[in-house]
């Protein structure tokens, strides 16, 4: 292997491998499972397979291409499991192509017009499809849970037999929070829906928030029969799903405004009754404000109580750097990858990714960072984009060993000294 260039910055962690993913170094989710990483692209209309059963020397990189005019951009996979949503690519399309800040402060089902609920003909594939990876590097469509609408955007599948997903129907303002039945998981079916009431336009709702701000399920992560769900600009809630078919409102939280909103990842940890819930940067410069990782007390899940943030990264100046600056992703203490519940992994995009101690909830502190170089060239498609990292999102496997996509740059692999 090359030798490896030198991080922009890096402390308590270092940079130990890179692919570029068979030429194809957009990403933005990873999973890794029995030494293979799965990747989404964003801009490649795909995903792929990569092999890292060393990390140091990725391998061969299997590449599965996307429908037409479809997204890819995000993925779980399980045991012999690969789960990967099914979109309409927005940023292809020309409302969304040329300011990402229309995607980001409007209603997507308003601004492309699927409110009604009509069902118009679409040139997209909108769903869920289902892949056998018993052979990792091989992955077999069996299955695909089909929607009416723009697609999914994201997926929750720990095994089990239910999927949890967050999907744009036609009549909704934006996307929602479903339950997917995967008991057969040839055939898929809806188990259950729930959406913050005023987003079912066909229904004859109305919301109640006002313009600008754009109430969305990013996605929910599900621990026993509660699901912690993140609306973007609607904030958090907290879902009692022990009966998949009814989910049931246990909590709403929304501290946007003041703060900025986009509230995009939730982690709990249940042993110490803590949930981190991260708002995600979307704007450039910090546009839309100072965007933070929260951590809050769930004793009482009906309840939900701040006590704390993340420290945010101020060894440079980042808001200044170009692009977002700011959380995105964290990891998700997957089963069969590495589970803390004192190590918080995190992306802050152009500040790449932190590691943070949260022994004292009141009082969390940075305990290791790495910024990744800036990407050899873009790939991103919108113009005047900035040529600097975007760090995506992170996944540390069960031997400690922390992967992690950007828009243009490729996997970086690491190792945390801590």
């Amino acid at each position: 292997m090359s030798s490896l260039p030198a991080p922009d910055y890096a402390r308590n962690m270092r940079l130990i491998g890179h692919s570029d993913q068979g030429g194809r170094p957009d990403g933005l989710q990873v999973m890794v499972q029995r030494g293979f990483a799965y990747v989404a692209h964003p801009w490649s209309q795909g995903f792929s397979v990569i092999d890292v059963r060393d990390p140091r020397n990725p391998g061969a990189t299997v590449f599965v291409p996307a429908p037409p005019n479809t997204w890819t951009i995000h993925l779980q996979t399980h045991e012999d499991l690969l789960l990967v949503v099914h979109a309409r690519d927005l940023f292809a399309d020309a409302a969304f192509a040329f300011d990402e800040k229309v995607y980001y402060t409007r209603s997507i089902g308003q601004t492309l017009g699927t409110t009604s609920g009509a069902g118009a003909a679409r040139n997209w594939s909108a769903g869920m499809a289902i892949y056998d990876i018993s052979k990792p590097a091989e992955p077999r469509q069996i299955g695909f849970f089909p929607v009416d609408g723009v697609g999914i955007h994201r997926i929750w599948y720990v095994g089990g037999r239910y999927a949890y997903v967050s999907a744009l129907l036609d009549g909704y303002s934006d996307y929602i929070f479903l339950t997917v039945d995967l008991q057969d998981p040839t055939r898929p079916v809806e188990a259950g829906r729930w959406w913050i009431p005023g987003m079912h336009l066909a229904g004859g709702e109305m919301p109640d928030w006002p313009d600008g701000r754009r109430y969305a399920l990013h996605h929910a992560l599900v621990e026993g029969d509660t699901a912690y769900a993140c609306w973007r600009d609607g904030g958090l809630t907290v879902l009692d799903v022990a009966d998949r078919a009814d989910p049931k409102l246990i909590a709403h939280r929304n501290w946007s405004p003041p703060y900025g909103g986009g509230t995009h990842s939730a982690l709990p940890l249940p042993k110490r009754d803590l949930l981190i819930v991260a708002d995600e940067a979307v704007l450039d410069h910090e546009e839309d404000g100072r965007k933070l990782t929260w951590i809050f007390d769930v004793r009482d899940p009906a309840n939900p109580v701040s006590i704390s943030t993340l420290p945010t990264p101020d060894e440079a100046d980042y808001t200044a750097k170009g692009g977002h600056f700011g959380p995105h992703n964290l990891h998700e203490n997957r089963p069969g990858s590495f589970v803390s519940d004192t190590l918080i992994f995190a992306t802050y995009q152009n500040a790449g990714v932190r590691v943070f101690d949260i022994s004292d909830p009141y009082r969390p502190k940075e305990t290791g960072a790495l910024v990744p170089p800036a990407p050899r060239r873009m790939v991103d498609k919108r113009p005047n984009r900035p040529r600097v990292i975007q760090s995506t999102d992170v996944f540390v496997d069960a031997s400690g060993i922390v992967y992690s996509p950007d828009y243009n740059a490729g996997l970086a692999i690491m190792e945390y000294g801590g």
